[in-house]
């Protein structure tokens, strides 16, 4: 009897420790997601106390996106090497570091130096703790429920931003979005170290060349379409960096063919269930990011908000996204992923339709919120999908870098997806100064833009779905000969 109570006490204490370490884990990584959008709607405040020009201003976000997306898969490959709970915390270190010295900036150069090295800081923090959640949990429901709580984050990041930007903005200063994280990564480092494992470290070295060619490229990538989204797709800067781009990534994946220990190993594009989930992030993060970015200016700048009520206009999807984490796992169980996957990203497509209509006479309610809470089942539920795909069936020796390569194509997804819409905007509201009637037709135009990228999502869902299918049905009959050809 006291034998059995202390193995159900080891065991109480070994679940709450997990969950422990699972809250650390979110917070971690909401802290890192929301910073990417928390300035939007500080932006015009910041451009008034700093004189930022027009085409400055927008390297607050451009160079936090920039670091970030160049240094994702250095930054999961060096957890892979170094141990992730080591990289984990410096990372969490120094962007707590960075956000003090933002938050207390006196000038725009400062400013924009710290949100660079914010954005470095979150590329070696990120990849690990997806990577670490991975190790914390080896039973299959138990982790499909720790990703998807830490996917349902990650959808809402951007959301959170924009509400905590808005209330400190109002209330109090936009220096205070980025001030609040310092008491955050101080406690997060100070009970890290009690309940995260160091994973076991891979042997080896870190691949330079692998490290410097996509560091390069991923940087080049992402810089190409935050010029083209300022300036326009006919910029030769936009043009040149697309090129350098290419060929960087080129050597890089060439690099990695040969490396005997790459940095982003290939064997993970191997699997058409991986490869598929992380290109249809890169399509869902691209419309739900665009539609943020668009639909927070459409508040203000049409319906008249607030930057407060602009924050608060966003609450029920950022709750939705919070709670198909708790609905998730019955539907996969029920229906089986491929499926659940197709059907959300329908619901999604139905809602960003639906925004796409809006007019001179649209209201908040029913005409956003109503596609806002559509939006928000379906791209909560498919985030929540790719995630888990976009780790399937990894060896533990490879889990920061898958970890890397979903963290990658939701950057480089969010980069793509405003760059392009901005384009649509500008061409369907032209004028310098565009009018009210001009403002909402580049809106439905950035809307219709989105449904389309959905479309191309539930495309390539309904492939994964058929595809899996048939591997189903052929691992089926092969399993079949093989009895028949043993049998007695």
């Amino acid at each position: 009897m006291v034998r059995r109570t202390t193995t159900m006490q080891r065991s109480v204490r070994t679940d709450g420790n997990k969950t422990f370490a699972l809250v650390l884990i979110l917070g971690c990584q909401l802290m890192m997601v929301l910073d990417a959008s928390i300035t939007t709607t500080a932006l015009p405040h910041i451009q008034r106390e700093f004189a930022f020009s027009a085409a400055g201003l927008s390297w607050v976000q451009n160079a936090y996106a920039l670091a970030f997306g160049g240094l994702l898969l250095v930054g999961a490959r060096a957890g892979d090497l170094l141990g992730r709970k080591r990289v984990f915390l410096l990372g969490v270190g120094l962007f707590t570091v960075a956000s003090l010295a933002a938050g207390v900036a006196v000038g725009a150069p400062w400013l924009i130096a710290a949100r660079a090295v914010q954005g470095a800081a979150a590329a070696f923090a990120v990849p690990s703790t997806l990577a670490l959640l991975v190790d914390l949990y080896t039973d299959p429901l138990a982790r499909g429920r720790a990703i998807a709580l830490y996917s349902a984050v990650i959808g809402a990041g951007a959301s959170v931003g924009i509400i905590v930007g808005g209330l400190f903005t109002d209330l109090l200063s936009w220096r205070w979005g980025l001030l609040i994280n310092v008491p955050i990564g101080i406690v997060i480092l100070i009970l890290a170290p009690r309940v995260l494992h160091e994973s076991v470290k891979a042997r080896g070295r870190l691949d330079i060349w692998g490290a410097l060619t996509s560091t390069a490229g991923m940087s080049a990538l992402v810089f190409g379409f935050v010029q083209a989204a300022e300036v326009g797709w006919s910029d030769i800067y936009s043009w040149a960096s697309f090129a350098l781009a290419a060929v960087m990534l080129l050597a890089f994946i060439l690099i990695e063919r040969h490396a005997k220990q790459p940095i982003t190993p290939l064997r993970l594009f191997a699997s058409l269930e991986r490869s598929g989930a992380y290109a249809g992030r890169v399509l869902v993060v691209g419309a739900t990011s665009a539609i943020f970015y668009f639909l927070s200016q459409y508040l203000q700048e049409v319906l008249g908000l607030s930057a407060l009520e602009t924050g608060i206009a966003y609450v029920p999807i950022t709750g939705m996204f919070f709670a198909m984490a708790y609905v998730v796992g019955p539907l996969q169980h029920r229906f089986g992923r491929p499926v659940v996957l197709v059907a959300a990203l329908l619901v999604a497509l139905v809602g960003v339709v639906w925004l796409s209509r809006i007019g001179p006479g649209t209201h908040y309610y029913p005409d956003v919120v109503l596609p806002l809470l559509l939006l928000g089942i379906g791209q909560g539920i498919a985030i929540i999908l790719l995630t888990q795909s976009g780790v399937a069936g990894v060896a533990p020796e490879d889990a920061g870098a898958a970890s890397g390569l979903v963290n990658v194509a939701h950057q480089v997804g969010g980069s793509i997806g405003i760059a392009i819409l901005t384009v649509v905007f500008v061409a369907a509201a032209p004028s310098p100064s565009p009018q009210r009637l001009e403002l909402i037709a580049g809106f439905h135009g950035v809307f219709t833009g989105a449904a389309v990228l959905y479309s191309l999502a539930v495309v390539l869902g309904i492939v994964i779905l058929f595809a899996g299918r048939v591997a189903a049905s052929r691992l089926a009959r092969a399993e079949l000969r093989d009895a028949i050809a043993t049998a007695p």
